[in-house]
């Protein structure tokens, strides 16, 4: 992909699943990536493994409820590489249960970390894509508010949210700046883990289990989306299971 050589670019929630996936494909197409987490050990361990195979990595620890912590993954790309050309803003959570349950302290932690923490890292970078008059932001999405289902209510309601407010930018912007949705599908990733509604938990696992895909499908369409013509745009991409419906 002749257009990603050289790019850096920022992804957050990269120590794990698609995150970890997304920078180490991006390396070996020749990105110079800057990775965020909260998990430090894991972060350094993908950056070793990134820079033994002749990738170019930097990181981060951050947490994106904190708007600081996203400006700060912004500093580090311009302190070690002097610009920043993409942010993968990837970092999610999902807390699955009927709205009547009132999980408000599962609503507040997506609010803060899917929707806000989004809205963090578009605030993180757009003044400086705005000052080169080049960026692009992909927020990583969900097939979750493409179809509604019970249980998944506030999640989707995050996640659309995110389309919303993308559309919306992308309308409001001159060109310079791109963006991009991308939702996928069932992934195989430890997404399930943190689900504290055990029969969700267990749906959710058993579905990765029987039809996810690797997470590589999801860096290969970030690398598709980001690898375009400068007056190219690829607004929104699904990419999920073939059998998933």
């Amino acid at each position: 992909m002749q257009n990603t050589e050289g790019k850096v670019i920022a992804i957050t929630g990269a120590s794990s699943g698609m995150g970890k996936a997304i920078a180490i494909e991006l390396a070996k197409n020749g990105v110079k990536v800057v990775l965020g987490a909260r998990r430090t050990e894991q972060l350094q361990q993908l950056v070793e493994e990134i820079k033994s195979t002749g990738g170019e990595a930097t990181s981060t620890t951050i947490d994106v409820k904190n708007k600081a912590d996203l400006i700060r993954l912004v500093n580090t790309a311009f302190e070690k590489y002097g610009k920043l050309d993409v942010i993968v803003n990837n970092e999610g959570v999902s807390q699955l249960s009927r709205i009547d349950a009132l999980d408000i302290d599962g609503w507040e932690e997506m609010i803060d970390i899917n929707l806000k923490g989004v809205l963090y890292g578009m605030a993180a970078t757009i003044p400086v894509f705005k000052q080169q008059q080049s960026g692009h932001i992909v927020n990583i999405i969900s097939t979750s508010g493409i179809k509604i289902v019970p249980m998944q209510g506030v999640y989707a309601g995050t996640k659309n949210a995110i389309r919303t407010i993308a559309e919306a930018f992308r309308q409001e912007s001159d060109g310079n700046i791109r963006i991009t949705g991308i939702s996928p599908g069932f992934v195989k990733t430890d997404f399930a883990n943190n689900i504290k509604n055990e029969d969700m938990k267990t749906a959710v696992q058993k579905g990765m289990e029987q039809i996810a895909i690797n997470p590589i499908a999801i860096a290969n369409a970030v690398i598709y989306a980001i690898s375009q013509p400068d007056d190219v745009e690829i607004g929104d991409i699904v990419i999920r299971p073939s059998k998933q419906n």
